[in-house]
């Protein structure tokens, strides 16, 4: 393959040739401008979605210099330098991943930590020394405050998807981190949204950082046809049935608010006949991963899972994401409806709006600037829920009709007879 244009950041030969092998031709937007700035040895602050590339993006300079840095210094004890945190599990685990098939030909080694699975293996990874350490924020504690981790020579910082991260309450434990890591050092922030949270943990962690952002807050891919469905929330299993039956559902992705929902919605749709599984919070690393993998593989037609699959999963060929519950958040709605329609293919985001939820749905419609069209044609509509819909909609309101002014005369000069009602009318 043609890598052409990765050799204009001067990356060195043994990472594009695991560029190539991995089929990368053209950089991203976000790697365009981070790449040359990160090689500089600079900070950043970066506003990029997950699937705009972002992971290569610090990844492949962190590589770079780590390579450089280690042939310039004499042997010695190999060390963690570089440290990335994440708020999931699923998403150390893809960063793992592509800092694995990205080095592969450098002489450095990756671990990754999380919670969900048992210690002994990661501790066990941990005493060979890494290079780069992947990590989520409670499980890296948990093993720092048992004297596995030492930070003494940590080079390089990436906090990843920081909005995400203070959502999930991460907030302290990631303070805590930050505070144990030498203070010279090479830091880089990433974030999809950027709410006066994130903005205050970036001045306070980053040195004259290089700003960068590459696409705007909002983005749902025009390839991906939204509806809305109006319907009672006692009707809502009834209608996941019906939409599942669709033979032109091949993958189907199903968002519910809290992880009891998600675990009781896949265990009534397998007694029914339809393959599905469930992940979230309550599941361990190891369940998780196995419900993942039987949906890439298309073993399982029906993933129902909680917010924390939103983001920082890459699923190829899911046909269809279906809000069986909004979110509370409007962000929630963009990456999880950005699940499907990956790879330039189509895909379809069906949201279920009962009538609690249309403050939601309002939300959601003035986060995008777009209305949702309702789809009406399903045995479950509620008129009366879609009559509702404006009240919450953000629209203007008509204007009432301007009173009369005062001194007006009616034309007929007198003021209408007042209408006698008998007693029986009343």
């Amino acid at each position: 393959m043609n890598t052409h244009r990765f050799k204009g950041f001067a990356l060195g030969e043994p990472i594009l040739k695991a560029l190539s092998e991995q089929g990368y031709q053209t950089p991203t937007d976000i790697q365009k401008a981070a790449i040359p700035v990160l090689l500089e040895g600079k900070d950043l602050f970066a506003s990029a979605q997950t699937g705009t590339g972002k992971t290569a993006a610090f990844s492949l300079p962190m590589l770079q210099l780590l390579t450089e840095r280690r042939a310039a210094r004499s042997e010695g004890k190999r060390a963690i330098r570089a440290l990335i945190l994440t708020p999931t599990r699923e998403l150390a685990l893809q960063i793992d991943e592509s800092l694995r098939a990205y080095g592969r030909h450098l002489p450095l080694r990756t671990a990754v930590i999380l919670g969900g699975v048992g210690a002994a293996g990661q501790i066990a990874a941990l005493r060979k020394n890494p290079d780069i350490l992947v990590a989520t924020p409670g499980r890296f504690l948990d093993l720092y405050q048992q004297g596995h981790i030492h930070l003494k020579q940590v080079e390089m910082l990436v906090l990843d998807e920081a909005d995400r991260m203070l959502d999930m309450g991460f907030i302290h434990d990631v303070r805590k981190i930050i505070a144990k890591v030498p203070t010279e050092r090479q830091t880089m922030l990433f974030s999809a949204t950027l709410p006066p949270a994130v903005l205050q943990l970036a001045s306070t962690m980053l040195k004259d950082p290089a700003s960068i952002s590459v696409t705007p807050t909002v983005t749902v891919a025009e390839n991906i046809t939204q509806k809305v469905l109006f319907v009672e929330q006692a009707d809502k299993n009834n209608l996941l049935k019906n939409v599942l039956s669709d033979k032109a559902i091949k993958k189907a992705l199903v968002f519910t608010r809290t992880k009891h929902k998600a675990q009781r919605l896949s265990q009534q749709l397998s007694k029914i006949g339809i393959s599905a599984d469930s992940i979230h919070s309550n599941k361990t690393q190891s369940a998780r991963q196995r419900a993942l993998d039987a949906f890439d593989r298309g073993h399982i037609k029906v993933l129902v899972a909680t917010d924390i699959v939103a983001r920082g999963i890459d699923v190829d060929g899911i046909t269809h994401v279906i809000n069986y519950e909004l979110p509370n958040e409007p962000e929630s709605y963009v990456h999880r409806i950005g699940r499907t329609a990956r790879a330039g293919a189509d895909g379809i985001a069906l949201s279920f709006c009962d009538s609690n939820e249309l403050p939601l749905l309002g939300g959601i419609q003035r986060f995008t600037k777009s209305e949702l069209p309702a789809m009406e044609d399903h045995p479950f509509h509620s008129s009366g829920i879609a009559m509702l819909r404006s009240l919450y909609s953000g629209t203007p309101k008509p204007k009432p009709a301007a009173p009369a002014a005062r001194g007006h005369r009616r034309p007929s000069g007198r003021r209408p007879a007042r209408r006698r009602v008998a007693n029986w009318q009343r």
